[in-house]
């Protein structure tokens, strides 16, 4: 009996790899869809639109779920959002999470930063999205996203449009900001290295 359970549980792991294998490779082809918006490899090239590359990957799963249900609000991604199963929601975070984030351009505009890093330290963005701005479970990667996308996002919260993990926190945070210190972190986050 010892030896036909041993027999079992090695023919599961040997033949774990090809299924992982076949997964990757349907999840990737799911995903594909994703490409004309948020870009090949998960980097936006298009405005407001957000790469995914490098999110974390609780938080890109629970931001569908969010699209799903109707909580948050896109006409583009909710339709796309409503026919997303549970397990390719659980596949596509995990498939954006391991994808190389974009990398940060050189900084035209340093005095917009330093003006930037002094917002996201009184606003203790770090506490959150971590000092590397990289975010972590279900909070957003900040560092490398699109500046606009960013301004749009802190625009959305400071209104109210936006819901979803961490609203109150970000509702909050971004209420008080100005016009001028939105712009400046955005700026910063976007040029983060």
């Amino acid at each position: 009996m010892r030896v036909v359970r041993f027999g079992i549980l090695s023919a599961a792991l040997l033949l774990a790899p090809a299924a992982q294998a076949a997964d990757d490779t349907a999840i990737k082809e799911k995903a594909a869809v994703c490409s004309g918006c948020h870009g090949e490899n998960g980097i936006s090239q298009t405005e407001n639109i957000p790469s995914l590359a490098g999110q974390p990957d609780q938080f890109i799963q629970w931001q569908l779920v969010f699209f799903r249900a109707g909580s948050r609000k896109n006409e583009q991604m909710q339709p796309i959002a409503e026919e997303i199963a549970n397990e390719d929601i659980r596949n596509f975070g995990a498939y954006f999470a391991q994808m190389t984030p974009r990398k940060a351009e050189e900084d035209k505009d340093p005095d917009l930063s330093k003006k930037g890093a002094q917002v996201a330290a009184g606003r203790r963005c770090a506490s959150c999205h971590t000092e590397s701005f990289a975010g972590t479970k279900a909070v957003a990667r900040l560092a490398g996203q699109r500046e606009e996308y960013l301004v749009k996002a802190l625009h959305d919260y400071k209104a109210g449009g936006r819901v979803g993990g961490g609203v109150a926190a970000m509702a909050d945070v971004a209420y008080h900001m100005s016009d001028e210190e939105i712009t400046a972190v955005s700026h910063y986050l976007a040029y983060f290295k």
